[in-house]
């Protein structure tokens, strides 16, 4: 099964403080589904790891892309589109584009589960096929045995 990843999480990874790491690690460790990115996520991943944690951090989660331990998935105009549905349709959400895509790249890949700290706006979107998202880590344990910790620490 697949789970799609939000930006937060892969972030904390690299913050050996941060509480919520241990947690990330093992739900990504005990993952067998594909893990996916959109691609707008990965550029807010980039952003913030080298804001927050410079260089390396951002070279260790290129070389998890670059690995392949990440499925990234581009939009497509049609994508857009539906990015532009959202936005209007949640608009007192003030989602934008990393957020949106998290929704189209779940509905593309038939999946309602979500790596990701954004309860506030996750909760309050519907997927695009009805329904609710489960969100991990909040949600419970990711599925099956694995190990794919990625190096962004």
């Amino acid at each position: 099964m697949t789970l799609v990843l939000d930006a937060a999480p892969l972030v904390a990874l690299a913050d050996r403080a941060d509480p919520r790491r241990d947690e990330i690690a093992s739900a990504l460790d005990g993952e067998r589904g594909k893990l996916v990115i959109p691609a707008p996520v990965t550029a807010e991943v980039d952003y913030m790891l080298g804001r927050f944690f410079g260089r390396p951090a951002r070279r260790a989660f290129l070389a998890d892309l670059a690995a392949g331990r990440y499925e990234v998935v581009s939009l497509d105009a049609a994508d857009h589109a539906t990015v532009i549905e959202l936005e209007s349709r949640y608009e007192d959400l003030d989602l934008g584009l990393a957020d949106c895509s998290l929704v189209v790249v779940a509905d593309r890949r038939g999946t309602e589960r979500i790596l990701s700290f954004d309860e506030r706006d996750l909760r309050a979107v519907t997927p695009l096929a009805g329904g609710a998202f489960r969100l991990l880590p909040a949600d419970g344990e990711a599925g099956g045995a694995g190990e794919r910790v990625a190096s962004v620490a």
